[in-house]
């Protein structure tokens, strides 16, 4: 075996690994920091930061197109695709850069941007050089699932990585996914003139969130795309300059076929296992690859940790984030195992930036009484506030679920306008210490907002009760 380069911490990925691989820098580990990717992992290089980029100027579009809700009639005179497209690869490449440059100029830490595979324990090959440490940190992401569709790879598709290199949009476009990646492009591209269908397996979008926003996306979404839900893709062939999708539905079992110029593949994530191979090191994963990792982040091995999309449970940058700062304290600060701080995921936030967006945060209405809990809902409708009115919101929604005795937030769900940002709030008072409404109930909210419309569903709390759910 070649002689090995020796580090006291090896961290895998460059997303949210870097911070932790930059704070250890810092206290003085001599650390490594392993990607073969560029700097930054999947959230700067095609994941939040390009998508959203993408996606303000859909929603400007969307803004301007349904201002005739309340009497202002405009109309877009141009979009400028390339130049859409050319202002996102600037931005990445430019925090790309700053993100090397700092890396580079770090005392302690060595970077290698090779495809790393464990070979033995503790022991890392990356591109011809093989790495040891008594501390490795694993956060080497996820990427696209590709399911074995007939004919996919031969006809070829995009996804979330490809799509970025495009410099027109397609005239028409089969999006294989109802989740949150298909909803997001699906609003993109079909803002920018796209034809767009998107083909769901579930038998609606957004199959893990409340039945009542996903009816409402639904609705919303239908104005602008074709929406089938419920069809699971068999096979994808070329027919000319056009791509034919066959699916078959889950229910009737009856086959359509489905026309675009190009086809989006949005069929959800993988782990990296199968590239990385932690088994080797000694690492448990689950039957999909995912890392196990107990309430500490520490993995089935002694000195190795994982976080973020590798261990397949919160995919989010933010909660990968949050992670980062677990596991970097579990590593360097804490002395004894009483010192360590377990990951809290009881009040874990999303967003799906759709037209309209979508936000959640904690339980859903049927997971509290999947549990045995008894629960309160409350529920309000953006048109319930005066900014709501004035707005013309028509598919706005807030719900919110309350544990019936203790008053304490278990969850909550909104659609429209500004979800993120209302959803924040519920994130907030969800870790207070009581986890309660107190703190908003003595509070002064603005009128007119659409904040009230969040207060309108703590103030009109009912119990749960069997409600008919949303086909």
């Amino acid at each position: 075996m070649n002689s090995m380069d020796r580090f006291d911490l090896i961290v895998i990925g460059s997303g949210a690994g870097a911070l932790v691989a930059a704070q250890a820098a810092r206290a003085g580990r001599n650390t490594a920091l392993v990607d073969q990717g560029p700097m930054g992992g999947t959230c700067l290089n095609n994941g939040c930061i390009p998508s959203k980029m993408l996606i303000h100027p859909a929603d400007m579009i969307r803004s301007i197109q349904e201002a005739g809700a309340v009497g202002v009639h405009a109309r877009i005179e141009k979009i400028d695709f390339p130049r859409i497209m050319n202002r996102v690869h600037k931005v990445v490449d430019e925090g790309r850069a700053q993100m090397e440059a700092t890396i580079r100029s770090r005392e302690n830490l060595t970077h290698y941007q090779k495809r790393a595979e464990f070979i033995d324990e503790y022991v890392l090959k990356a591109g011809s050089r093989t790495l040891t440490a008594t501390q490795f940190v694993i956060a080497s992401g996820s990427r696209s699932r590709v399911p074995p569709i007939s004919g996919l790879e031969e006809s070829g598709y995009i996804d979330n990585v490809s799509l970025l290199n495009l410099r027109e949009p397609p005239r028409s476009l089969i999006i294989i996914g109802g989740g949150y990646i298909g909803c997001e492009y699906g609003h993109f591209f079909s803002a920018m003139g796209t034809e767009v269908t998107i083909l769901g397996r579930s038998p609606r979008l957004l199959c893990g969130e409340d039945p009542e926003i996903s009816q409402r996306l639904h609705e919303s979404f239908s104005r602008y795309c074709r929406v089938v839900t419920g069809y699971e893709v068999l096979s994808v062939e070329r027919n000319g300059e056009k791509k034919v999708v066959s699916a078959r539905g889950t229910k009737d079992g009856k086959i359509r076929q489905f026309e675009g110029e190009e086809v989006l593949l949005a069929a959800g994530r993988r782990s990296n296992s199968d590239l990385l191979r932690p088994e080797r090191t000694g690492v448990e994963i689950d039957r999909q690859g995912w890392i196990r990792v107990d309430e500490y982040l520490q993995t089935s091995k002694k000195g190795i940790w994982a976080l973020g999309d590798a261990i397949g449970k919160h995919m989010f940058r933010h909660t990968a984030n949050y992670e980062a700062r677990i596991v970097a304290h579990n590593i360097l600060l804490v002395q004894g195992e009483a010192e360590r701080k377990a990951a809290d995921y009881h009040a874990v936030p999303y967003a799906v930036f759709s037209h309209p967006t979508v936000a959640g945060v904690g339980m859903k209405e049927s997971e509290a009484k999947a549990r045995g809990l008894k629960v309160l809902v409350g529920r309000a409708r953006y048109t319930d506030s005066a900014k709501g009115v004035a707005m013309a919101e028509e598919y706005g929604l807030v719900k919110v679920v309350l544990e019936e005795e203790t008053g304490r937030i278990l969850g909550a769900s909104i659609i429209g306008p500004e979800a993120p940002e209302l959803i924040q709030q519920v994130v907030y008072l969800m870790n207070t210490d009581r986890q309660d409404l107190s703190t908003a109930m003595r509070s002064q909210v603005i009128h007119p907002t659409i904040n009230e419309v969040l207060g309108r569903a703590f103030s009109g709390l009912e119990r749960s009760r069997n409600r008919e759910q949303p086909k």
